[in-house]
Parts: C-alpha cells; sequence; structure tokens
C-alpha cells in the first residue's frame, strides 16, 4: 500500500462539515468519492482533525492509502481539482509519506483564523467568510482578554456540550489579534482544540470589545468552567483552518 497526505483548500459554506455523517453534505465524503473514481478503488480519507458547518479551510491535511503508486502528482491534481473545483474544493499538492504519517496523529500544531469585518456595511467581496459587526470593537480589551486565555488551562467554559474530548485542558501556545483598516484577524495556535473552542473564544472577546465585559468579569467567566455563561459562539462563517504543522 502506498500512502500520501494531501493539503486541502475549501469554503464551507454549503457543507454540514468536514466529517461523514448519516445525513448531509460533507467534504470528507466528497474527496472520497471523488478520489475512488480517479483512483479506481476505494479510497477511505483521514483528516487532521473536523471542520463544523461553515467553517472554511485554507489548508487542511489528510491522507489516503492506495494500491497504485501515484506517478504523476501533476496529472492526479488536475484530475482531482477538476471534479473538486466547482464544489469550491482544491487539492493544493500530494505528498508521498511514510507509512506511520497520520494526518491527524502526527500533527504537532493546528493553526485556526478568524475573520471579523468591523465596519457599518457588510463584506459583499467576502460574503460568508468573515463575522460582520457594525460597532466598533475595542481591540485593546480584546488583546488584553487574548493574553488570558494563552498558555495551559481549563478550557471548560469554551467547550461545545457535545464535545467528546476525554480531557478539557489544551495549551494554546499563541493568540495574536491584528487589525488593517476595518478587518480584525485573530489567530490563534495549540496541537489541538476542544469542539467550538475557538468560535466560542472568539464569541467572548467580541463581548470585550464591545464592553459588554469587562476583563474582570471575563476572567470570572473563563475560571468559572461553566458552558453556560460563554457567550454565543461567534458564527462559522468567519473561522478558517489555516495549517496543520507536523
Amino acid at each position: 500500500m502506498h500512502r500520501y497526505q494531501i493539503h486541502i483548500e475549501y469554503v464551507g459554506t454549503k457543507f454540514i462539515g468536514w466529517q461523514i455523517q448519516k445525513k448531509g453534505h460533507s467534504i470528507q465524503r466528497l474527496i472520497q468519492r471523488k478520489l475512488s473514481k480517479i483512483l479506481k478503488e476505494k479510497i477511505i480519507l483521514i483528516g487532521s482533525g473536523r471542520t463544523d458547518r461553515g467553517v472554511h479551510a485554507i489548508e487542511q491535511s489528510a491522507h489516503f492509502e492506495c494500491n497504485k503508486k501515484i506517478k504523476d502528482h501533476k496529472i492526479f491534481l488536475k484530475s482531482a481539482n477538476y471534479f473538486l473545483n466547482k464544489e469550491l474544493i482544491s487539492i493544493l499538492k500530494i505528498k508521498k509519506k511514510k507509512s506511520t504519517f497520520h494526518a491527524r496523529y502526527s500533527a504537532k500544531m493546528r493553526s485556526y483564523l478568524y475573520v471579523i469585518y468591523n465596519r457599518e456595511s457588510p463584506s459583499s467581496l467576502n460574503q460568508d467568510r468573515g463575522w460582520h459587526i457594525k460597532k466598533k470593537l475595542n481591540l485593546n480589551a480584546m488583546k488584553e482578554g487574548a493574553k488570558k486565555l494563552t498558555g495551559t488551562f481549563n478550557y471548560s467554559t469554551f467547550r461545545s456540550s457535545s464535545c467528546g474530548a476525554k480531557s478539557p485542558v489544551r495549551t494554546i501556545k499563541n493568540f495574536t489579534i491584528s487589525k488593517y483598516k476595518n478587518t480584525i484577524k485573530i489567530r490563534i495556535k495549540s496541537k489541538s482544540f476542544l469542539q467550538q473552542q475557538v468560535r466560542s473564544m472568539v464569541g467572548c472577546l467580541k463581548y470585550l470589545g464591545e464592553e459588554k465585559w469587562n476583563i474582570k468579569y471575563f476572567e470570572k467567566i473563563f475560571k468559572s468552567k461553566k458552558r453556560s455563561l460563554c457567550a454565543p459562539p461567534a458564527p462559522a462563517c468567519g473561522l478558517f483552518l489555516e495549517k496543520v504543522t507536523y
């Protein structure tokens, strides 16, 4: 068997998410079907992790095995993208890997990007690819909140009730917030995340930015470990899986 890693870009707007489910149009299922057709054998695609309904990827990572060696990677990419591009999915590159490589378990770091358009008018050019917030946000307050979230903590406050992770403890290595004109970009890096953790943290940072909460109350909510006290999660449309590092 030959094992390959692929990097994938996609717009998640019309999908139920990455992972195959009993009902709905998933990214994983669609790519599996197309690769099975191209390679003329059943392909099982393993992703670095799931992305929720409506979440996008700048560079998702996945692997699969096949019986025959893929000799020409350019032809493979051309064939795969012929079928996938109309669904707003692109396979960016393919690499031959050792049998020990695993897209999920070999990952050392995952980086997410969240985009906010902080202006009066919504973005027509980037519709469904960012969170439109009219009220001017206090960036310094949001940055102060991000600092409080950086490190190794119990993130139960930001954990979805349906999260299946054994432990709510995670380590956020890097948490940065930047602004250019009216676009705010939030980047978060960790080896792994809890379900809805990123969107829940961004939702709470938005409350800080709107000055609905002050930093002391923000810390109290975080330390409470109570999901019921969390602000509403940021919408999926602004979230991008940016990169998976091995």
